[in-house]
């Protein structure tokens, strides 16, 4: 992809939310590629995962060394095709990328939201999302995709409007985290939480910023994103300058990478944003609305799906993506499996992996058909 430029919109509507808050108006940023077809029927919608952006590829300047976050997909003649597609990423309310979240102003107080920001879920974002497609006169979505928190968005979607996308595209997700996610959330959120730079939610008004929570919050992250295959290919007890310094200083190659993933992290993400999407995260959970029974959950649902799954991800492994294959069976609707062998863990889904490059194109090949 070339040059991109962010659009922004604006939304007068108030917007009730499962919390129980309701933001009286909110702006939402997201990006387009390709071109809309003369009946509208050619949109991608890319749903984002947890510190990911609109931004899904190009670049927004000549001067960019780095492209959007999935470059790898999306473009003329990549999984996601921009000459057959036309492709809306948007940002999720919640976030610090653009869209109203707790870093925005609060036109009640004139200051940032901070902690006032009201806790959103994934069936708040799929409602924005709603709302963009109203505005861009897109009343059916070829195909909703998303990868990880985004693959949840995905699945939402086909629950809450299901007459209003053709095919759902989840991958490396789950139906609701399992108890160690949601440890690994918590542990992420008590490093901010208690450090003494957060000020309970309102470090922008002290000029400061939780920088040291926020950095242990994505050293933990960064663990749980890759496989011990991969670390140790990457890493392994690698030595960093060759011989042992016996401090607290870096030591291992692997210290040096999470350190560094932290460094690059502080500074371009917010604080507040990361406890509201790990709580968002947490959350999911559409089962809990069926006592548990998921493939009642699932019964509203018409769009065909496919689902992918990466042997490594322990995070999200394919036992948590095959519930999600047996409900939609269970419904008798049109369900695509696999189960990709990968050692990169759970940010597999990211990569240009050429067994995963081949059926997701494959899929995007029967929807474009379609």
């Amino acid at each position: 992809m070339g040059l991109v430029t962010p659009l922004r919109l604006r939304i007068e509507q108030p917007l009730l939310l499962s919390s129980g808050g309701v933001l009286a108006s909110y702006e939402l940023v997201y990006e387009t590629y390709g071109t809309l077809n003369s009946d509208h029927s050619n949109a991608v919608l890319v749903c984002h995962a947890l510190s990911g952006s609109h931004h899904v590829a190009g670049y927004h300047s000549a001067e960019d060394t780095k492209p959007g976050w999935w470059e790898q997909h999306i473009g003329p003649g990549k999984s996601i095709d921009t000459r057959r597609f036309f492709v809306v990423a948007c940002n999720n309310i919640g976030s610090c990328y653009g869209s109203t979240g707790p870093a925005s102003v609060n036109p009640v107080t004139g200051r940032p939201y901070g902690p006032d920001f009201p806790m959103v879920t994934v069936r708040d974002w799929v409602e924005t999302q709603a709302r963009l497609a109203d505005a861009l006169g897109i009343t059916q979505w070829a195909a909703v995709v998303g990868g990880s928190l985004g693959g949840m968005q995905a699945l939402r979607w086909a629950i809450d409007y299901p007459t209003r996308l053709r095919h759902a595209i989840i991958i490396a997700a789950a139906p609701k985290l399992t108890a160690q996610n949601i440890a690994f959330n918590e542990v992420a959120r008590q490093a901010i939480l208690t450090d003494p730079d957060f000020h309970g939610g309102r470090f922008y008004d002290h000029g400061t910023e939780p920088r040291r929570g926020l950095r242990i919050a994505r050293m933990l992250g960064h663990i749980t994103y890759l496989s011990e295959d991969i670390m140790r290919q990457k890493f392994g007890r690698d030595i960093r300058g060759g011989k042992l310094n016996f401090d607290y200083q870096v030591a291992f190659e692997v210290e040096s990478y999470l350190r560094h993933q932290a460094d690059t992290f502080v500074g371009r993400f917010d604080a507040n944003t990361y406890l509201l999407m790990t709580k968002a995260l947490d959350y999911f959970d559409p089962a809990g609305e069926t006592e548990g029974d998921l493939s009642r959950a699932l019964a509203r649902v018409q769009a065909a799906s496919l689902v992918l799954s990466f042997t490594s991800d322990w995070r999200f492994p394919p036992a948590r993506s095959r519930e999600i294959v047996k409900a939609l069976h269970d419904n008798d609707l049109d369900v695509s499996y696999a189960e990709i062998k990968a050692p990169h863990g759970h940010d597999a889904f990211l990569m240009r992996i050429p067994r995963y490059v081949d059926i997701f194109s494959a899929y995007m090949e029967r929807v474009a058909a379609a």
